[in-house]
C-alpha cells in the first residue's frame, strides 16, 4: 500500500505517473489500477480491482505513508526485512514470518526500511461483519492484531499458507478467483476466534457443556450492545441480560473480549457515529443523541480522544472524499 511518498499536501493526488520507471512492473498484476490514490484530509477511499472488493499489493519502496485511515480492512506481511506500522497509541514493527492486521477505520501510519519487500491486502468486508457467527470476533477487530510465532504459535503457520493462497488466487486471476478469497477470509476469522477462545482464562476450569452455554451467552450479550448501544445501557443492564452478576460479568467480559463493557460500548458508539457523520444528514447534536451519548460535549470529547479529530473535522474528510 505505501507506494507513494507521504503528502506535504493533505489533499494531494498521489500519481503513478511519477512514480520511477522500475517501479511500474510490480503493477502489472494490478494493471486496473487507476494510476493514483487520492488521499484527502487522512481519509482515503481504496481503489479496488475492478468488480472486486479486494485489492492486493507487493511492494519493496523504502517509502513512508503518513497517517490516513479507510474502510478497508489492511494485512500485511513483510516478505523480507521489517515493516513499522503505527497506531495513534503504538508502534509495532513487524518482521518477516509476522504479520499486522490493521482494522477498517483505524488511523495508522507506515515507515518502510531502505531495502525488503512485502504483500499488502486491502479488504472490503461488507455483509461479512453483520452476519451471526461474526459476532464473537467483532471486539478482536477494536484494536491492531500483531501475529508473530511466540504470540500465535498454534495458528501462525496456517495463517501464512491461508494469505499465500489468498494472493496466489489473486494474482494468476483464476476463475471465481474473489470467491475463493472470500472463503479464506473466512478460515482466517475462524482460527483467530478459536485461537482467542483457547487462549482466554475467561471459562477456565468449566466442563465443555458449560463452555458453550458460557460462550452462547457472552455472544448474545454481543448483539444485545450491537442492537441497542444507542440506548442508556449500563453495566448492570447487561449484566442482568447475561444472567451473570455484574463483579462476575465484567470480570468475563475483559477476559472474553479483551476490553472492558463500557470501552466496547463506547466503541460501538463511535463505529455508529462514524457511519452516520459519513452517510446521514443529521446535525451533530442528533449524531451524538442517536448513538447513545448524553450530550454533545460528551460525543466531542469522546470522539476527539479516539479518532483524533472532531465529529465536524470527521464530517468534513468524508465529504470532501465524496
Amino acid at each position: 500500500m505505501s507506494i507513494y511518498p507521504a503528502a506535504k499536501n493533505k489533499n494531494q493526488i498521489y500519481n503513478l505517473s511519477t512514480t520511477p520507471e522500475d517501479v511500474l512492473g510490480f503493477y502489472k498484476k494490478n494493471s486496473d489500477f487507476p494510476g493514483f490514490r487520492d488521499v484527502k484530509e487522512n481519509v482515503e477511499q481504496i481503489s479496488f480491482k475492478s468488480d472486486s472488493r479486494i485489492r492486493i499489493w507487493y511492494n519493496n519502496l523504502p517509502i513512508p505513508f503518513d497517517y490516513h485511515r479507510h474502510s478497508a480492512l489492511e494485512i500485511i506481511i513483510p516478505a523480507e526485512g521489517w515493516y513499522k506500522v503505527y497506531s495513534q497509541s503504538e508502534c509495532f514493527t513487524v518482521e518477516k514470518g509476522e504479520i499486522i492486521i490493521i482494522p477498517p477505520f483505524e488511523m495508522h501510519k507506515i515507515e518502510a526500511p531502505k531495502e525488503g519487500c512485502r504483500f499488502i491486502y486491502l479488504i472490503d468486508l461488507g455483509d461479512i461483519t453483520s452476519m451471526s457467527g461474526f459476532t464473537g470476533i467483532k471486539p478482536l477487530l477494536t484494536k491492531f492484531i500483531h501475529l508473530t510465532p511466540d504470540s500465535h504459535p498454534q495458528i501462525c503457520d496456517e495463517l501464512h499458507r491461508i494469505l499465500a493462497h489468498m494472493r496466489d488466487e489473486y494474482f494468476n486471476s483464476s476463475e471465481f478467483y474473489e470467491l475463493s478469497i472470500f472463503s479464506d477470509i473466512y478460515k482466517l476469522f475462524v482460527l483467530l476466534g478459536r485461537d482467542h477462545l483457547k487462549k482466554t482464562d475467561a471459562f477456565a476450569g468449566l466442563n465443555q457443556i458449560t463452555k458453550k452455554e458460557y460462550l452462547h451467552r457472552f455472544n448474545s450479550v454481543l448483539n444485545y450492545i450491537n442492537e441497542c448501544y444507542a440506548e442508556d445501557l449500563t453495566l448492570e443492564m447487561v449484566a442482568e441480560h447475561s444472567g451473570f452478576s455484574k463483579f462476575h460479568f465484567s470480570r468475563l467480559f475483559k477476559k472474553y473480549t479483551g476490553t472492558t463493557f463500557y470501552d466496547y460500548l463506547i466503541y460501538k458508539r463511535l463505529q455508529a457515529a462514524e457511519q452516520m457523520l459519513a452517510e446521514a444528514d443529521l446535525s451533530i447534536t442528533d449524531v451524538a443523541l442517536r448513538t447513545g451519548f448524553s450530550s454533545i460535549s460528551t460525543f466531542n470529547r469522546t470522539f476527539k480522544r479516539k479518532k483524533n479529530c472532531t465529529p465536524r473535522e470527521y464530517r468534513v474528510m468524508c465529504r470532501q472524499n465524496n
